[in-house]
Formats: C-alpha cells, structure tokens, sequence
C-alpha cells in the first residue's frame, strides 16, 4: 500500500461509536496520507453525521483500495446488516448487535488478507451481541477466534508530551475478573510470562532495548510481609527470573509510584497486576488520549478504551478524542504490521 489503509468499525451501531468515528474521519478527510474506511451500514453512518452535525458527504466504497475522495469526503465499507430501517439509539438490540459482530468479522478478513493495514475498533455493548448469538465475552476474544490465536495481551498507550517521543505502554497479568480471582491467577510462573509477552510486544512495536518495570499488588509493596505477601511469594521470584535471562526489569515497584516513574521516562513498559490497578491510572492522566492495543494477534489493532454511552447517544455530545488518537496509533503503527505478522501467526499457519 502506498499509504496505511484502516478500517474502523463503528462498535455498536446505537451507541456513540459512530458519531465519534464520523467526527474522526471527517477531521482527516483531505489528508491522502492515510485513509480511514468506516465499516458499518451506510445509513447507520448517515445517521450518525446527522447527529453530529458535520457537513461531509458520506461516500461508499466497494472496494479497500478505493482511494481518498479528499476533503469533504468520509468512506463506507457497508455492510449490508441494517438496512435503511435503523434501531433506536441507546438501546440495546439484537440487530444493533449482529451488526456490531458483523463489522468486525469484515474487518479482520480484510486485515488478515493483508487489503488493509489494520483495524480500529469502536465500543461494542456486551450484552447486544450475546443476545445476537455471539458467545464471545468481548471484542479480545472475537478476534482471537477470527484470527486463530489463544493468547492476546491488552496494551494501553499513554503519551506523556512534556517527555517528547515518550509512550508509557501499560500491560495487564489479569483483566476481566473479580480481584479476588485475579490475584489468585497470580504467581511466579504466570507472572514471568506476563513480563516476557510484554517485553515482546515492546520489541514487536519498535523499542529495541525495552524497560520494563512489575508493579506491586499491596501498599508499600507489602513491606516484607506485613501488608501482603504476594510480592515474596510470587512477584520478586519472578522479576529475579526475568532477569536471569537478561531480561531488563524491575520490581516489584509500589503501585502509587511506579506509573509516574513510567510517564516521565524510567520505564518503557509498565505491568498491571489486574484491571482496575492500570486503567485508573492511564485514564486519571489522560482519559481522552490513552488507547489499547491489542498484542498476539497477527493483525494491528487499536481501539477506544471507553463504552458505547448510551445516554448520549445520537445526541451529538459524544467527544471523539479517543476514537481520534486510537486512529493516528493505526497509522503510527503501521510500519510494524509486518513484524507483528511474523511474531504473532497462528502455529497451524
């Protein structure tokens, strides 16, 4: 390609994804650069400019290599689910749903077959596409399916821009679990995986000497013992194994510091123990801006780290900021679809 061709799907077609992708897509219509092909019904789309309030003409494409129309101009991949008869906004529906899934499989085909350079993905709703008969319990483990892997790490991005050329990358030893769980899945054998995935990915995405740092799980790093004991039991272990294969990382490192060492340039990469641990910090710093990328697939993959809010929904409030930043990361990250490729093939392939 001569310049990096994205697909973004739209998420839940009812929720704000996409009002935010119209709103991203006609801010960088004129620029030939790149090119942002929204994958959605077409009327869904129309629908979604009206709400908004943008002055573009909404243009669809048949095929991937369609070049930019220009300025004025945004790009459909229709899909063909919806039709012109669209559900209401803000709630959950088992069309919107089916739509939502629809998108994503075209998507991921497209990117698989090496058309596009990678997909950017707006929020889906759960609980629409279980009821359109996905049994998946996200987006994660719909393109691990589609694609053919098992394992798939979640990496936030942070940009700090008073360190220029810094980004603070976040990863995760657990994620969607209660916490009691989550620490349970913790020990010294997961924890070193985790850290070696993660130095991985950093590779992967262009740090050659990443550095890498584990957070803690109790206050004070539990103080030898008295506030906790994972960090004996499992963590410590596992960063002194990390680092007898030359791995470098540090930790465990109390979690009220070590994202702020991480931002300002100690550390490269950053990892969680659990959800909620990483998400408040990278969202407290800058909830607009921070985007999640999806590693150990063998296709790039950014995306919104936010839902599909429904309360506000068609009302054309919804703030594109995260849509805007996850789709320059596509492009950012373009240059490195052919190592992610390499890297993450699926071993039948």
């Amino acid at each position: 390609m001569s310049h990096p061709v994205l697909a973004i799907t739209v998420g839940d077609p009812v929720g704000i994804g996409p009002e935010i992708t119209a709103k991203t897509l006609s801010e960088f219509a004129g620029d030939d650069s790149h090119h942002g092909i929204a994958v959605a019904d077409i009327a869904v789309m129309r629908r979604a400019v009206e709400a908004q309030g943008i002055d573009v003409e909404v243009r669809e494409v048949r095929g991937w290599d369609t070049p930019p129309a220009g300025a004025g101009v945004i790009d459909v991949y229709d899909i063909g689910v919806l039709g012109s008869e669209l559900p209401e906004w803000g709630v959950v529906n088992a069309d919107a749903g089916r739509a939502a899934v629809a998108a994503i499989e075209i998507a991921t085909k497209a990117a698989m077959e090496r058309r596009i350079s990678g997909i950017v993905t707006g929020p889906i709703n759960k609980e629409a596409i279980w009821a359109a008969g996905s049994e998946h319990l996200g987006h994660t483990e719909m393109l691990g399916a589609l694609t053919g892997v098992s394992k798939q790490d979640t990496m936030f991005v942070v940009r700090n821009t008073e360190v220029p050329g810094h980004h603070l990358r976040i990863f995760f030893a657990t994620r969607h679990l209660a916490l009691r769980k989550a620490l349970d899945q913790i020990t010294r054998e997961t924890q070193l995986e985790s850290i070696k995935r993660a130095l991985t990915a950093l590779r992967v995405f262009g740090l050659e000497n990443p550095r890498m740092a584990v957070a803690a799980i109790n206050p004070h790093g539990g103080e030898n013992g008295a506030f906790g004991d994972e960090e004996i039991e499992h963590l410590t272990p596992a960063c002194e194994d990390a680092r007898a294969l030359g791995l470098d990382v540090e930790g465990p490192i109390p979690a009220d510091s070590v994202f702020h060492q991480g931002l300002v340039g100690r550390y490269d990469g950053i990892l969680s123990q659990y959800h909620d641990q990483g998400h408040i910090a990278a969202k407290t710093y800058d909830f607009d801006g921070t985007i999640s990328v999806t590693v150990g697939l063998p296709i790039l993959r950014t995306s919104v780290d936010h839902g599909t809010a429904f309360d506000i929904a068609g009302t054309g409030r919804a703030d594109n900021g995260t849509m805007r930043s996850a789709y320059l990361s596509g492009v950012e990250y373009s240059p490195f679809v052919d190592a992610i490729r390499a890297e993450y093939q699926p071993q039948s392939t």
